[in-house]
C-alpha cells in the first residue's frame, strides 16, 4: 500500500467537524522542527477552529511516529516514499475540511492569533487570491518573503561562466531582492511557499500544486496560477518565524537537482523560447563541474581560515551539484 492514513480515536474526537482553516504540511524528516511547528499551532490560541493535515513523505527519522504519538488530533498521511512537496501538499488538501487552506512549511513557528489574522483578511478581501506573511529567520532578521517572477536572464547570472561579465546582474538582483520591503502591505508577483493562505475555491480553480515539480519552484508556479484569479497580497503585520531550507540542506542530493529541474519546467510551461531554453540548459550543464571545483576550493579556504560553518555550506553546494550531474542530468534535459 502506497500510503496509510493514521486516524486514531483521539483524532476523531478532537478534530473540528467544520474547521475554518486547514493547515496543510508536507513533511520529510526534520522531526524536531516539525514538533516545534505543531506546538506553536496547538499550544497557543489561534482564534479560529482549525485542523492540521500532514502528508509525510516516507520520513526515516521517526517524524510520522512522533506526530501520531504526540499530536493525535492531526490527520496524518504516511507515504512510503518521498513524493515531493507538491504531491504531498495536494494529498493534505484533499483530506482537508476547511474553507481556507494554509500551506505551511515544517520549519516554521506560528505566533498566537496568526490564523485569525489571515482568516479576517480573507473574509474582508474576497477578491484577493492569496496572502503571505512576513518571514523572519530564527536569527531575528527578515527573510525575502516575496519576489518577482523569475526570468531566464535573472537565472543566467547564476551561471559562473557568465556571472563575471555582469550582463545579467541587474535582472538577477531585481528578481531576488531589489523590490523587497518588509514594512509594506502590497500586491506582489510571487509569495514564498513557506506559508501561504488562500481559499479552497481559489486553490481548486488554480489547478492546485503542479505535481510535475519535485522540490522547489512550485510556489512560483502556484503564485502565477493564482494571480490570474486575484492579486497576491504580502501582509507585513502578520509574521511567521521560518528557519529556512532545513529539509533542503539536510537532503541536498534531492533538493538541488529538483530546484534546477523545476526552473526549466516553469520556463517551458510559461512559454519561454525553445532555443533560449536549450541554450540555458547547455550553459548550466557545462557550468556545473566548474562550480563544483569552485565550491570545493572555497570550502578548503574557509576551513583553513576557521570559517567552518561557511565551509560546510560550500561542501553542501558541491554535493548538490554532483548529485545533479550524476543522477538527474537526463531528467533536467527532458524537463
Amino acid at each position: 500500500m502506497s500510503q496509510v492514513r493514521t486516524a486514531p480515536t483521539e483524532a476523531r474526537v478532537t478534530r473540528p467537524a467544520n474547521p475554518d482553516v486547514s493547515v496543510c504540511i508536507a513533511n520529510w524528516n526534520c522531526t524536531d522542527l516539525l514538533r516545534r511547528c505543531l506546538q506553536s499551532l496547538f499550544d497557543q490560541p489561534q482564534g479560529v477552529k482549525f485542523e492540521v493535515v500532514i502528508a509525510d513523505n516516507g520520513s526515516t527519522d521517526g517524524a510520522a511516529e512522533m506526530v501520531a504519538a504526540e499530536f493525535p488530533q492531526v490527520v496524518l498521511i504516511r507515504n512510503t516514499d518521498n513524493r515531493g512537496f507538491a504531491k504531498a501538499s495536494n494529498q493534505a488538501a484533499a483530506l482537508a475540511k476547511g474553507r481556507f487552506l494554509f500551506f505551511l512549511n515544517n520549519d516554521t513557528l506560528v505566533p498566537a492569533g496568526t490564523l485569525r489574522q489571515f482568516f479576517d483578511l480573507a473574509e474582508a478581501n474576497p477578491d484577493v487570491g492569496m496572502f503571505g506573511p512576513r518571514l523572519r529567520g530564527a536569527d531575528g532578521l527578515f527573510q525575502i518573503s516575496y519576489r518577482r517572477r523569475p526570468t531566464l536572464a535573472a537565472l543566467l547570472h547564476r551561471v559562473g561562466l557568465l556571472r563575471w561579465t555582469g550582463l545579467f546582474r541587474a535582472a538577477y538582483y531585481d528578481y531576488r531582492r531589489d523590490t523587497f520591503d518588509p514594512t509594506q502591505v502590497r500586491s506582489v508577483e510571487v509569495l514564498m511557499g513557506a506559508a501561504v493562505f488562500l481559499s479552497r475555491a481559489v486553490f481548486d480553480a488554480s489547478g492546485r500544486w503542479d505535481e510535475d515539480y519535485g522540490f522547489g519552484v512550485e510556489d512560483i508556479d502556484l503564485s502565477t496560477q493564482v494571480s490570474r484569479r486575484g492579486p497576491l497580497m504580502f501582509v507585513s503585520h502578520v509574521e511567521i518565524v521560518h528557519h529556512g531550507r532545513a529539509a533542503g540542506r539536510a537532503n541536498v542530493h534531492f533538493a538541488a537537482p529538483n530546484v534546477a529541474i523545476g526552473y526549466v519546467h516553469y520556463f517551458r510551461k510559461t512559454g519561454t523560447n525553445r532555443c533560449a531554453l536549450f541554450a540555458y540548459k547547455a550553459l548550466v550543464t557545462i557550468d556545473a563541474p566548474l562550480q563544483i571545483g569552485q565550491k570545493l576550493l572555497e570550502a578548503a579556504w574557509r576551513y583553513a581560515s576557521g570559517q567552518r560553518a561557511k565551509a560546510r555550506k560550500s561542501v553542501l553546494a558541491a554535493r548538490g551539484l554532483w548529485a545533479f550531474l550524476r543522477h538527474e542530468l537526463v531528467r533536467f534535459w527532458k524537463a
